[in-house]
C-alpha cells in the first residue's frame, strides 16, 4: 500500500505568509562541541508549512486547535485535480471535478503543488485560492475538511470571506499540502496538528494511504 507524505519540510528557507514570524531552527547543543546529546530549538508561527486552521483564527469566539475532532482530521478523503489555467477556484470548477456524493474531506490539487517540487523560497501572491462562493458550495455539500496546496485556502487579496465561510460552518482547513505526486481519487487521510493550547492553528503532519 502506497503512503503519500503531504507534509512540507520545515526549514528557515521555506516561504511564510508575509508578516508572519520567520523560521528559526537549529542546534543549541552539539555532540561535536562536547555536549552529551544534540538538542535543537525552533521558533515559528503556527501557520507555518503544512498546518491546520482552527475557527479561532478568524472567529473571535471560535474553538481553538486542541479541541478539533480527530474524527474529522482522520478518515476517507477525495483528492481533486484542477487544471493549471484556473487562477481562482469557483463552484463550477468543483462541480466539474465530480466529487463523489457524501464526501466529507476534499483535498484540492492545483498548479500550486508544482511549487513544492522545486527549491522554492519566495512567497507567491498569485497562488490559487478558493473563492467564497466555492467555499459556500463545499459547506452546502456537507464537506467537513478542506485541504489546499498553498499556505492559505483563500486568495491573497481577499482572505477573510473564504475563511469565515468554512470556519463558521465547522469545516477544518488544512493548508500547505504537497499534492504534486498524488493521483486524483479516494484515500485514507491522516492529519495530526500539534496539540497547542488555545491556539488559532498548528503545524501538522499529513499523509494519505490508498484505500
Amino acid at each position: 500500500m502506497r503512503i503519500y507524505d503531504l507534509s512540507l519540510t520545515v526549514s528557515p528557507s521555506m516561504p511564510v505568509w508575509p508578516g508572519d514570524p520567520a523560521i528559526t531552527l537549529g542546534r543549541v547543543a552539539k555532540i561535536e562541541e562536547g555536549a552529551a546529546a544534540n538538542v535543537s530549538r525552533m521558533e515559528l508561527g503556527v501557520h507555518t508549512g503544512t498546518h491546520v486552521d482552527a475557527p479561532f483564527h478568524f472567529i473571535r469566539d471560535g474553538s481553538t486547535v486542541e479541541s478539533l475532532s480527530l474524527k474529522i482530521l482522520i478518515g476517507r478523503a477525495y483528492v481533486v485535480h484542477l487544471n493549471d489555467d484556473i487562477g481562482l477556484i469557483m463552484p463550477e470548477h468543483l462541480e466539474r471535478a465530480r466529487i463523489p456524493p457524501r464526501t466529507r474531506r476534499v483535498l484540492i490539487r492545483t498548479r500550486n503543488s508544482k511549487q513544492w517540487t522545486k527549491d522554492y523560497r519566495t512567497f507567491d501572491k498569485e497562488y490559487v485560492g478558493i473563492d467564497v462562493s466555492a467555499a459556500d458550495y463545499l459547506v452546502k455539500r456537507g464537506v467537513k475538511l478542506v485541504g489546499v496546496d498553498y499556505l492559505s485556502v483563500a486568495p491573497f487579496k481577499d482572505a477573510t470571506p473564504t475563511h469565515i465561510s468554512l470556519l463558521k460552518a465547522g469545516v477544518v482547513i488544512v493548508e500547505g499540502l504537497n499534492l504534486s505526486q498524488v493521483p486524483k481519487g479516494r484515500y485514507n487521510f491522516f492529519c495530526l496538528p500539534l496539540k497547542l493550547d488555545k491556539s488559532d492553528g498548528a503545524p501538522a503532519r499529513a499523509v494519505l494511504m490508498g484505500v
